[in-house]
Formats: structure tokens, C-alpha cells, sequence
């Protein structure tokens, strides 16, 4: 007799994210996710750094940590201080760097140190979708701040912070993606960054720093990071390779001083992150990194002159944007009419895959009419197919716009 199969619908709690779908394969044209493009990973250059590695140092796999303690193999911890202080203006040592699984465990981490359900965070209001999902299963309360094309406006931040301290609400901590924003790649000027720093003293609150794309800079010269310019110790810093070298690897860094570390080790339950990974990375890194970064911009940029292209020729003046000056997303907005989250669904019926501005954004309006396109991935005669495709799509949806490739 056979028995009836259990249904597990019974035992699984409530309040669950709406359950995933089985993996069928990228579609033909692919514009959501931070992935890299294949031919932009230097496999070679990898492979040769893991032998080299493994045959001096292999050994230490046998212990959790690589005998380097719970921050993580400390060779690649020496690497990101020197780079950060090269390239950022940093004041660390691999003593102030934990390696996590990614910039967004590190993320999860600083959360559960400093977020109860109820709390205020300041963020921009477009932003990194994945905090956004973990402000609401937290309960804590996100407020927009808005930008422009140089990143977040401190008017607005100043009367933010003065209206919920006027309220008795202190903000937990202030985040901020301040050097090629996801999603519009604005960059913050050093004179916000300074005055983001005043009002954070002001108002005695921390700062987030997320600087997962201030490698991917066409020109090269990246601002100094609010942590090289803060002096109270209130910022903590968090990066990642998985933009400059490959995302699969999931490889990102925590810095942070001592008595805020102390906190998250006990927190980061994973008996480390991949060995192997940080191993390779370090070896790689420290021969070849800034050419690979350098030749990676070269072609990223190649790529986002023909997205910018594609969609002016596609979309004509129902696209607004600005030209983004590094990274791998360009963020749209198109006429109120526009529903990017029904347009989302409509393109997805023809092989076309965006990110609707609802899930990266709480402009409210804005939001509704916002897209953003990540054109790191797709060829360039790809880009501007889908382009094509997605202009169709919206103008039979929509209406918009008028005439499919204006010229």
C-alpha cells in the first residue's frame, strides 16, 4: 500500500518570502543581476593562481580558517587594507578586515548588530534591492532620501535627520552607496561627503559605506571613501570582488574597528567563508588586479556606450537617464504611464529579463516608472537587440514610445 505523500504546506511557518522557481536557464536577453560577461573572467590567471597557492600553502585546509582566525585568510585581508588605502584613502590593517560571503552577508551581519523590529534607517531612495527585502522581514522602518545626479541631497538628509530627531526617533545608522550608486551610478562629490559626515556627528549616528562598484570607474580616479575622511570611527566600510573579479566566487569584505568586529564575529555562524576562494583570490590579486580592473572598465564602458546608444535610438526623449561614469547598470525612467513591474512581466513572455524600479526604489511614483538594466553580462549586438525588443514590447503595452527606434 502506498503512502500518501506529506504535505509540507502544513509545517511551514507563515510569513515566508513567496516560494522560489526552479532554475530554467538565462534568458535570451538577460538585463537584471550584477553577473560579469564570460570572456571577462581570467580563468587562465585563476587557475594558475590556485596551483601556485594549493602547492605552497594547501596544507592549511585542514584546519576551519586556514590557520588565519575567524576574519578570514589573513594574506587577502593584508591585500584589501593596501588596496583601500591605495586606491581610497584608508587608514587599516588586515586587523580592522573581516571576509564574508559576499558584500550582502556583510550587510545581514551589520543588521543583526545593530537592528531591532521597529528601528529608522536612512537610505537613498533608490537603492540596493537586497537591503530593501531585509528592511521589511527585519520590521524596521526605511526612509527615503532623494538624489540627483550627484548622488543623495544633503538638504534633504539635513531636514530628514532634524525632523525625526524633532519626533524623538534616532536613526540607527545612515546607508549610503556613495561611489557609483546602485542602480543610477551617481558618484558623491567630496564636498556631500564631508557634509554627510557633519550631519552623522551632528546627529551622532553611523554610516554604512557600500562600495561594491568604486573599482568600475571609466576615468579611474575614485574618490576618497568616507571612512579615509571620517576621524570619529563611525563608518563602516563594506566591498566586494564580486563585481571587479566574478561574482559566483562571493568573496566580500567587512572594515570596521575593533569593538563593533567583536560584535559580528560571534554572529557569522558559518565557520568561515569559502577557503579556497579567499585563497585564490589573494594570490591573483596581488600580481594582477589592477590590470584586470583596467581592462575589464575598458570593456564595461564599450558596453554601456551601447546600451546608452540603444536606448536613445529605441526610446528616443521617453527615456530619462544619466550617463552612468562607471559600473554595470544604467537606471531608466520613462513616462508616468509606464508600469515597469507589468512591463517586467510583459517582456519576461519574450525572453527579456529587467529589473523593475519597485524593487530597487521607494521614490513612490518614480519608483513605478523606473527600470534598471544591467549590461554587464550580454554581448553588444545583444544589448542592442533586447533593447529593441523591450522598446517593442513597451510600446504595444504602454504605448511608449510613440514610434519604435527613433532616429
Amino acid at each position: 500500500m502506498t503512502s500518501p505523500k506529506f504535505d509540507f504546506e502544513n509545517v511551514i511557518r507563515p510569513g515566508l518570502p513567496a516560494p522560489g522557481g526552479r532554475w530554467s536557464g538565462f534568458p535570451p536577453f538577460n538585463f537584471v543581476g550584477g553577473h560579469n560577461a564570460p570572456e571577462s573572467i581570467p580563468t587562465s590567471d585563476l587557475i594558475a593562481a590556485m596551483t601556485r597557492v594549493l602547492e605552497r600553502e594547501g596544507a592549511t585546509l585542514a584546519t576551519y580558517n586556514l590557520e588565519s582566525g575567524a576574519q578570514g585568510y589573513r594574506p587577502l585581508r593584508e591585500f584589501v587594507a593596501a588596496k583601500l588605502g591605495r586606491d581610497a584613502g584608508m587608514k587599516c590593517t588586515a586587523d580592522d578586515v573581516l571576509m564574508v560571503s559576499g558584500s550582502l552577508q556583510g550587510l545581514d551581519l551589520i543588521n543583526q548588530v545593530l537592528l531591532a523590529p521597529g528601528d529608522t534607517v536612512l537610505i537613498e531612495a533608490a537603492t540596493y534591492g537586497g537591503c530593501l527585502t531585509r528592511y521589511q522581514r527585519l520590521g524596521v522602518t526605511a526612509v527615503g532620501i532623494g538624489l540627483d545626479e550627484h548622488g543623495m541631497k544633503m538638504d534633504e538628509l539635513a531636514a530628514t535627520l532634524k525632523s525625526l530627531a524633532d519626533e524623538g526617533n534616532k536613526p540607527k545608522y545612515i546607508y549610503t552607496i556613495p561611489t557609483v550608486q546602485n542602480p543610477t551610478a551617481s558618484i558623491l562629490p567630496l564636498e556631500r561627503r564631508q557634509e554627510l559626515l557633519r550631519l552623522a556627528a551632528e546627529y551622532d549616528v553611523p554610516v554604512v559605506e557600500d562600495e561594491c562598484y568604486s573599482d568600475l570607474i571609466w576615468s579611474g580616479e575614485r574618490p576618497p571613501a568616507m571612512h579615509a575622511l571620517d576621524e570619529s570611527g563611525r563608518v563602516i566600510f563594506v566591498g566586494s570582488f564580486s563585481k571587479s573579479i566574478a561574482p559566483a566566487l562571493r568573496v566580500g569584505f567587512v572594515v570596521a574597528p575593533w569593538a563593533f568586529m567583536s560584535q559580528m564575529l560571534p554572529l557569522k555562524t558559518d565557520a568561515g567563508s569559502g577557503a579556497l576562494e579567499q585563497m585564490v583570490l589573494a594570490e591573483y590579486c596581488r600580481e594582477h588586479f589592477e590590470s584586470h580592473v583596467a581592462a575589464l572598465n575598458k570593456t564595461l564602458k564599450q558596453k554601456c556606450d551601447a546600451l546608452v546608444e540603444a536606448v536613445e535610438a529605441n526610446f528616443g526623449t521617453a527615456a530619462e537617464f544619466e550617463r552612468p561614469p562607471g559600473g554595470i547598470f544604467l537606471w531608466v525612467k520613462l513616462p508616468a504611464e509606464v508600469d515597469t513591474s507589468r512591463l517586467a512581466k510583459e517582456a519576461a513572455k519574450h525572453g527579456i529579463e529587467i529589473n523593475p524600479g519597485a524593487e530597487w526604489s521607494i521614490e513612490g511614483p518614480d519608483a513605478k516608472r523606473a527600470l534598471r538594466i544591467c549590461y554587464a553580462n550580454p554581448p553588444i549586438e545583444t544589448i542592442r537587440k533586447g533593447v529593441a525588443a523591450l522598446a517593442e514590447v513597451c510600446r504595444e503595452e504602454f504605448g511608449v514610445p510613440k514610434t519604435v527606434a527613433n532616429r
